[in-house]
């Protein structure tokens, strides 16, 4: 069969260029890449520049606006290894862009990254203010929720309490031989090779450390144990109030009988209780029906223009205490919110009466229903405030079937929930790489601000209305 004859273009790779080829002439005008090379410009890097003064040996370094750069632009579009964005510096146009020609390893990458951590992770509320400045963020709506992301750690590298305490035991007995057998030395030969010294020496290491593991876990028991009374305590309360409105109510009822006050908890640890050995500061916690050794990193987001604008980590399983840290998390020069949703996870009673008064709550006492029944929806909305005589619970369920209350409620699963979905799904961000609290702090505001750039850029180059 003969062959139809073309016009084909062939790729001529040894073609040489005439003119001197231009980096800046690679990528579009509107790129994210160019985008975060203008704002690293803006950005105040002195904390990081100082640390530098003094340091005349060695090689000339690369100027850290650059390395800032490359990172957050990894951190954005999901390339967060140091080894990819050496890589990227050689096959990615963006990265070869940001980096001017230049190929940083990635051990200088990775160095850069340890020692400038914590300033890195500042420029977290710069951005911000550069947000507030191109007019994106001025007074608004907050949508605050929580996100398990696994921790550098297997939860296989922990203890119990319970195997702890079994595994010192049984490590003590082995001791108690061991110097048994170095004392009878001189009538029973020792078999060739044991060492009894070196022995007990690496038994006696492994029992202190499980020991400290037995502290680590009776004195997180002990701060567990003062919050479920102050929450057992709060429940007991709106429980008598809402007895106590009933009563009030209906005068020919009964008067029914008020519930007992709560018990108080046992300081002593729960068997199943655990500590990590690779990252102490990590938690078990409930994960998509499972359970991960992770962190608990939480995000307050303005529903308007779906950027974060406060962020921090913590080791509590639940949501229930982050509610008065989250609203703290957030600059108030340079953003000031007006009203906080947050679903029952963050709800207590201490919560709301602790939280600003200028903020308006609208956090859900209990689980919210999807799927109303027909005349709930067809039924009109209560107005006007709650019963004077209305518990906390109560009074915050009114607000929220209130016409005003729901409109604005509704906004919250449709603001933070798809933050972290971008978040975990499109940068990537499922474990830190990084251990201990501290570093993943760090790392999670790195996280946010590389978010926060990129949707940055897209409210930037949004087509206007």
């Amino acid at each position: 069969m003969a062959e139809i004859m073309k016009n084909w273009i062939i790729a001529d790779r040894s073609q040489l260029l005439l003119l001197q080829p231009s980096i800046d002439e690679w990528l579009p005008e509107d790129h994210l890449a160019r985008f975060v090379v203008e704002v690293v410009e803006q950005l105040d890097l002195s904390p990081i520049l100082a640390k530098y003064e003094g340091r005349a040996r060695g090689s000339n370094p690369y100027h850290p606006a650059l390395l800032t750069a490359l990172l957050i632009y990894g951190y954005a579009t999901g390339v967060m290894s140091s080894r990819k964005i050496e890589l990227a510096t050689r096959e990615s146009v963006p990265f070869r862009f940001i980096a001017g020609g230049h190929h940083p390893d990635h051990t200088t990458l990775s160095e850069f990254r340890r020692r400038h951590l914590e300033e890195l992770s500042a420029l977290f509320v710069e951005v911000l203010l550069l947000a507030r400045e191109m007019g994106f963020l001025k007074v608004g709506t907050v949508a605050i929720d929580g996100t398990k992301v696994k921790a550098n750690a297997s939860k296989h590298a922990a203890v119990s309490y319970k195997r702890a305490r079994a595994l010192e035991r049984q490590l003590r007995n082995e001791v108690d031989k061991l110097m048994e057998a170095a004392e009878g030395a001189d009538n029973t030969p020792l078999r060739e090779g044991v060492d009894i010294p070196a022995e007990i020496a690496r038994r006696e290491e492994r029992i202190e450390k499980l020991r400290a593991a037995q502290r680590v876990i009776e004195e997180r028991r002990a701060q567990e144990a003062v919050e479920e009374y102050r929450e057992q305590h709060e429940r007991h309360i709106e429980k008598t109030g809402e007895a106590v409105a009933r009563a009030l109510s209906k005068k020919k009822e009964r008067a029914r009988r008020l519930p007992d006050p709560p018990e108080r908890p046992s300081l002593e640890p729960d068997d199943k209780a655990q500590h990590n050995f690779t990252d102490p500061d990590s938690r078990i916690m409930p994960d998509g029906g499972a359970f991960s050794q992770a962190y608990n990193g939480q995000l307050s987001v303005d529903t308007a223009t779906m950027l974060i604008v406060g962020q921090h980590v913590t080791q509590h399983t639940n949501d229930k205490q982050e509610l008065l840290p989250a609203i703290g998390s957030i600059n108030r020069e340079i953003y000031t919110p007006e009203a906080v949703l947050a679903d029952a996870g963050y709800y207590s009673e201490e919560n709301i009466s602790q939280a600003p008064e200028e903020i308006d709550l609208l956090v859900s006492p209990g689980k919210t229903r999807h799927n109303l029944s027909l005349e709930e929806r067809l039924g009109p909305a209560p107005e006007g405030p709650a019963p004077a005589n209305a518990t906390p619970a109560a009074a915050m369920r009114h607000k929220l079937r209130t016409e005003a209350g729901h409109q604005l409620y509704r906004l919250r699963k449709m603001t933070v929930e798809p933050v972290i979905g971008i978040i975990k799904q499109a940068m990537g961000v499922r474990q830190f790489l990084l251990r201990g609290a501290g570093k993943v702090r760090g790392k999670w505001g790195l996280v946010c601000l590389g978010y926060n750039l990129r949707r940055l850029w897209s409210l930037k180059t949004a087509p206007q209305a």
